[in-house]
């Protein structure tokens, strides 16, 4: 038997698992471009706490890069894992090598196993992995959560000589998931209901 818990619109149960995405050192450094939302970190750090005190599952995901010179390989410093975001005890690690966490990966037969039947997904980038994950996730018949305040976009150019800032690119993301693929919610109201 399982226990429903709603706050906000947000229900959220025990086959619901929380993914933080690529939360890695590699993007606090060149080439990396300036990031939004500096809260990002201590929204997600609080997130984490309350989630792993629920006893929800959850599983991490980690980006390693196979493009030559990437700061994201695997024997790159920069693929690290943020202090503070690296599993404890026996929680699962999922090592992708796209934006897709489920491709290439036994992200979704991990999940399965678990009678996962919601996804609540955090991390960086907000345009790229996060939003691909989610697309995904929600294809593939997931109930699927995008914690938008425990997420980052880079500013990035616009191919005519300007710049889009990263605030922009998130919201315009953020509108999208929310359009078609996912609930999206703030860190807040996921730890209010989650009691």
């Amino acid at each position: 038997m399982t226990h429903d818990v709603a706050l906000d619109g947000i229900a959220l149960d025990e086959r619901t698992a929380l993914i933080p995405i690529d939360v890695q050192q590699a993007f606090d450094h060149a080439p990396w471009p300036p990031r939004n939302n500096p809260s990002m970190e201590a929204n997600a750090l609080a997130l984490l706490a309350a989630w792993r005190a629920s006893g929800r599952p959850l599983i991490h995901v980690k980006h390693d890069s196979v493009v030559p010179g990437s700061t994201l390989a695997a024997d790159h410093p920069g693929n690290a894992l943020r202090p503070g975001f690296e599993p404890q005890g026996d929680e699962p690690l999922v090592r992708k090598s796209v934006n897709a966490a489920f491709i290439g990966t036994d992200l979704d037969l991990r999940l399965r196993r678990l009678g996962v039947t919601s996804v609540v997904l955090f991390g960086i980038s907000t345009d790229m992995c996060v939003s691909t994950t989610a697309r995904v996730a929600a294809n593939l018949g997931y109930r699927t959560l995008v914690v938008g305040d425990a997420c980052a976009c880079f500013d990035l150019p616009d191919g005519a000589g300007g710049i889009i800032p990263g605030d922009e690119i998130q919201r315009a993301h953020l509108a999208t998931l929310r359009a078609e693929f996912a609930q999206v919610v703030d860190s807040g109201a996921v730890i209010a209901a989650l009691g």
